[in-house]
């Protein structure tokens, strides 16, 4: 460190300052720029004293909402006349003293002040606001001083460089800034974008699908080489760089890619949909709640996420149970004595299942699809009875109908006198002696 380069600097400054303290244009500027601020707190205060709705924020009366916004500027009405009347007592101080540097100041610090206003008074993602004050507010204030290009230009020169490619402490800092900004805007676009093309009903589901999720990795693409750009990285410096990383992670990253090229397929084919209940090949079974570019989300009835890659999809079977028809067909098996009047069973059992309000039933369904009891088998303590109805969606969850269908079978029984039998067994002793 270079102490007597430090000590001149010093005394330079030391010396400007003494000439400042002696200059009557100096305090001719600082008595301008203290006429210009009490101007603009006098103008300021006149138009709150004469308009009601700067004192205070309306709560009835005509053109509420744009009254409410003029109540919001209000506490901006003394930063911007302070910058205007700075600006008028700059002008005046170069054409009468021929100097204005101290008001050019003064007025660039009244600009970062009423940006800092700006922030506090309208900007509500507290990210946002951070990243405004310590980062936009600094830089405008080394503006106004003049030692911007002074602090860019040592950043700049604290560098390290990897074969062609340049790597400095002013690019890392703007790539770490912009990149935030970036990102947020990044996600806010995918986010806004993915709420107009889910939006389009004249599209099916499958294709919505696919078209957010390609917008969604050209999104990415598109952050991704603008971050490059803003690092100072030459593309093509990586062309060859990534060529080789690219065959090895073509290995290593075949699975993530299988997946990918899957969910495309999926997507494209229709053959699963958001929403569908699928029975995977292991027996896990959900309903499929989101659609990745890598996977699917299928939820179970007792709340667990099952996270399935899209491959499986392709490459093994599975049951979709909703996916064209969301009408099933489910089976109840029960049994009843030998000595039962089958007739008045299948009568009575028949409509107490069409009485349960998500069984359909009616004249207006085909005969296959109404409630049916029929005998199963004859078996050795009984005669088994089959019970087959139809309803919409899937019998679990929600839709538990074939539990309501026990318990009311039970009870019809019950009041038929219909005896459901126990097991029966004869047993002989031989050999008494």
């Amino acid at each position: 460190m270079d102490f007597e380069h430090i000590k001149a600097q010093l005394e330079l400054y030391t010396q400007k300052l003494f000439y400042l303290s002696v200059d009557p244009l100096f305090y001719s500027q600082c008595a301008m720029i203290i006429i210009a601020v009490i101007a603009a707190y006098g103008f300021t205060s006149f138009l709150k004293k004469n308009i009601p709705d700067l004192r205070q924020v309306p709560e009835s009366g005509n053109l509420l909402a744009l009254r409410i916004k003029i109540n919001s500027i209000g506490d901006l009405l003394f930063p911007i006349f302070n910058i205007f009347f700075l600006a008028v007592v700059a002008d005046l101080s170069l054409s009468i003293i021929n100097y204005n540097w101290l008001i050019l100041i003064a007025q660039g610090l009244a600009v970062v002040f009423c940006l800092y206003m700006i922030i506090t008074r309208f900007v509500k993602k507290h990210i946002i606001k951070n990243i405004i004050k310590w980062t936009i507010i600094p830089v405008a204030l080394l503006h106004v001083f003049g030692w911007l290009d002074n602090v860019t230009t040592f950043l700049d020169s604290v560098d390290i460089e990897v074969g062609n490619i340049r790597v400095s402490l002013f690019g890392l800092l703007r790539f770490l800034f912009f990149g935030v900004i970036l990102f947020w805007l990044g996600r806010v676009s995918n986010n806004i974008g993915q709420q107009i093309i889910r939006s389009q009903d004249e599209l099916d589901l499958g294709t919505r699908e696919v078209i957010a999720k390609l917008f969604q990795v050209v999104l990415i693409l598109i952050i991704f080489i603008l971050l490059l750009q803003l690092m100072g990285i030459n593309l093509t410096a990586l062309a060859v760089f990534g060529g080789a990383v690219g065959v090895g992670l073509g290995f290593g990253l075949q699975s993530i890619a299988s997946n990918f090229i899957s969910g495309i397929i999926i997507l494209l084919d229709h053959s699963i949909t958001v929403g569908d209940f699928i029975q995977l090949e292991d027996g896990r079974s959900g309903t499929i709640r989101e659609l990745n570019m890598r996977s699917a989300i299928l939820e179970t009835f007792d709340g667990k996420d099952i996270m399935v890659p899209n491959e499986q999809f392709i490459t093994t079977n599975f049951v979709n149970w909703t996916h064209k028809n969301k009408k099933q067909r489910y089976p109840l098996e029960f049994c009843v004595a030998y000595n039962t009047d089958l007739d008045l069973l299948f009568k009575v059992v028949r409509e107490v299942v069409a009485s349960h309000p998500k069984v359909l039933s009616g004249d207006d369904l085909p005969i296959e699809e109404r409630p049916d009891v029929e005998i199963l088998s004859f078996g050795d303590s009984g005669i088994n009875i089959l019970v087959e109805f139809w309803m919409e969606g899937v019998d679990d969850g929600v839709n538990r109908v074939g539990a309501d269908l026990l318990h009311m079978i039970w009870n019809v029984l019950k009041e038929n006198n219909i005896e459901i039998p126990y097991p029966q067994r004869e047993v002989r002793i031989l050999n008494k002696d």
